[in-house]
């Protein structure tokens, strides 16, 4: 029987991830998400555990520079982030490099406050552990109407 707590608090949760048989597992998230994840690249029907990975460091970012710039009173009306990942040719085949590129649309937006939203959740981010690929990120701010 799977017991999942639910609620966002991570301190005492946890995800689980079960084997699913012919190449697939099944992910549970702390919240008691479910998410078929695929390890065989050449089938593809679900995502691969490195780009569940780049989906949520786009997520965790995203969420810390919209978080940054709302308390600065700045008004985000469209926000997309795009990561892309360099792996290691050997095995394990880890990221060395992922960048991160942040495009946002706002009325306001200012260069100084999205560049230090997008320097604190980059140098914050549990991505940047010891061990970890390097990351680099930038920014684009296209202002007007959204």
């Amino acid at each position: 029987m799977l017991v999942v707590k639910k609620g966002r608090d991570m301190k005492d949760s946890h995800a689980s991830v079960h084997w699913g048989g012919n190449g697939f597992f099944i992910g549970i998230s702390p919240s008691g998400h479910a998410i078929t994840i695929d390890i065989d690249g050449e089938r593809s029907s679900a995502p691969s555990p490195m780009e569940l990975l780049m989906v949520a460091l786009g997520g965790c970012t995203g969420g810390d520079v919209v978080s940054i710039l709302e308390k600065k009173r700045l008004r985000v009306t469209d926000y997309r982030i795009e990561v892309r990942g360099e792996r290691r040719k050997e095995h394990p085949r880890a990221f060395k490099k992922l960048e991160v590129r942040h495009i946002l649309l706002g009325e306001g937006l200012r260069d100084d406050a999205v560049k230090q939203a997008v320097r604190l959740s980059t140098n914050t981010a549990a991505w940047r552990r010891r061990g970890a690929a390097e990351i680099v990120a930038n920014y684009v701010i296209e202002n007007g109407r959204g």
